[in-house]
């Protein structure tokens, strides 16, 4: 194995390294968001059983994608090619419960500084994002640098959650979602100066992620605040404890 890893080129080696590194990085903003809200009393353990699937089915996630990126800093290809025929199974589910837990949100009020209606539209539409770009990421798997690097896009999607419970998000409201999305955004173009330093060059999977995810963002944003948004809001929190919030931010 140790022959393996010093015949690589030191490109290559160096490319291993970013992503490893940057692997843990949004591992951390992910557990870190929710540690504080645990730690700070806003989030707790007596919770309906949905909640721990929810939690188990995402957290497991950050935990294949971080072994993958140790498996593949080991040169451990092979098991790591295996293993990720897992997200097969595993991406959908998380699509499926993501969404009905911003269903269950925004019933239950959805957090204040968060505009319901962007709130109920957005999360969904990245999480299909982040699932076509594992799509595509496995579909280009015999394509190294596309498939680390589109695999980083979808990654970073999932630290949306981790920014919205780390940064100051009262403070930033009404543009509290945007914030999140921005320092999203921050971890690609991370990936593009690191390219730039070590190829130099920026890889087009950058430009694709980033594309992506602000054409989604936007799109999510026209549906959500048009009549038919609007409309569709009102009728999922109807009877519940969302309806009685307005669909705007407000502030308790």
């Amino acid at each position: 194995m140790a022959t393996i890893v010093q015949a690589m080129p030191h490109t290559h080696r160096e490319d291993i390294g970013f992503f490893r590194v940057m692997a843990f990085v949004m591992a951390a903003i992910i557990v870190g968001g929710f540690s504080l809200n645990i730690v700070a009393g806003r989030s707790s353990f007596a919770v309906p059983l949905i909640f721990h699937v929810h939690a188990f089915v995402f957290f497991g996630w950050v935990a294949l994608y971080l072994t993958q990126n140790l498996l593949v800093g080991r040169g451990s290809v092979a098991l790591h090619r295996r293993l990720g025929w897992a997200a097969v199974l595993w991406v959908p589910l998380m699509v499926v419960l993501g969404t009905v837990m911003t269903v269950l949100s925004a019933q239950h009020g959805a957090p204040f500084f968060f505009d319901v209606r962007e709130f109920l539209f957005s999360n969904p539409a990245q999480l299909l994002l982040f699932a076509g770009l594992v799509a595509a990421a496995l579909v280009l798997r015999r394509k190294t640098a596309w498939h680390r690097r589109l695999m980083f896009c979808g990654m970073a999607i999932l630290t949306g959650p981790g920014f919205g419970r780390l940064l100051p998000m009262p403070l930033l409201a009404p543009y509290a979602w945007w914030a999140a999305f921005v320092a999203v955004s921050l971890l690609l173009v991370i990936g593009m100066i690191a390219d730039q330093r070590r190829i130099g060059r920026v890889h087009p999977a950058w430009f694709w992620g980033l594309g992506l995810f602000l054409g989604v963002q936007l799109a999510a944003d026209a549906v959500a605040f048009s009549p038919l948004g609007t409309a569709v809001a009102r009728t999922v929190t109807a009877g519940t404890a969302g309806g009685h919030r307005p669909l705007a931010p407000s502030f308790p």
